[in-house]
């Protein structure tokens, strides 16, 4: 498989071969630069004739933890009224890249996938999850909301009553469970796992593409509200909460390693 970007620093490569091209998030947490360099490269694999599937993974243990909260933090304390301005900037394009992609993308869930990085995984048309992953919504632990399309995505692929649980309680779930409650559609080895999705990629890259393309269009129609309507309503009650004391004080808990508290405002 051909590296097509990967020089030293970067926090995002991309690697092609035989019609399918792998997206790898080198860095646990999504800073500014990775986000950025996802959505550029993203980009390049939709607009790229030769590349005909997808895989989007991460590295070592961590498939994607979600925001980088330490870069969170100094946003807050610039000015808390501009630090959700990732959300139009980054995230939601991202998801928007993933979701009308006109080809399918597989999702290697290598590891830990918390907060956004479900976002992420449930952008993707099809997940293929390490036996040994670990995830958790982690949202509203430090005094948030869902975020990056989750609303609804979680909530298409579990269920309302379980999405009330996941994301209110935010208690850390297994792959099994993942698997059981049809978050992710396949289990692999952890070793496995990047090979189990390339091989997906594979069979579909030698599929009727545009079939597919327009499956896609099909699914997102029947099964979910206007994406652009649900990251409008997630981005506005961001904002919201990102004005909050319990919001700010939690981040700097978290950073400090310590509990939160909460006081409703």
């Amino acid at each position: 498989m051909a590296i097509e970007q990967a020089p030293a620093g970067e926090l995002v490569t991309v690697a092609t071969s035989e019609g399918v091209g792998v997206v790898t998030m080198k860095s646990p947490a999504l800073s500014r630069p990775a986000k950025e360099q996802l959505l550029a490269a993203l980009g390049r694999l939709s607009r790229d004739e030769a590349v005909r599937a997808v895989v989007l993974t991460g590295s070592g243990r961590v498939f994607c933890a979600g925001q980088d909260l330490g870069e969170h933090a100094a946003s807050l304390r610039a000015d808390p009224a501009t630090a959700f301005d990732t959300l139009a900037d980054h995230y939601n394009p991202i998801v928007v890249a993933l979701t009308v992609m006109p080809k399918p993308v597989v999702a290697a869930i290598n590891g830990t996938c918390a907060g956004a990085g479900i976002s992420l995984a449930l952008a993707c048309d099809i997940r293929v999850c390490s036996a040994a992953a670990k995830f958790a919504t982690a949202f509203t632990g430090i005094g948030l909301t869902f975020d990056s399309g989750l609303s609804a995505t979680l909530t298409r692929a579990v269920g309302t009553a379980r999405a009330s649980e996941l994301i209110l309680l935010a208690e850390p779930f297994t792959a099994q469970q993942a698997l059981d409650w049809g978050l992710v559609g396949r289990l692999a080895e952890p070793g496995q796992v990047l090979d189990d999705a390339t091989g997906l990629a594979s069979r579909l890259a030698a599929g009727p593409t545009l079939a597919y393309a327009e499956a896609k269009k099909a699914i997102r129609a029947a099964a979910l509200p206007a994406l652009a309507d649900v990251l409008a309503a997630e981005s506005a009650a961001q904002a919201r909460l990102g004005l909050t004391a319990d919001h700010r004080n939690a981040v700097e808990a978290f950073l400090a390693k310590q509990g939160p508290v909460f006081r409703g405002c």
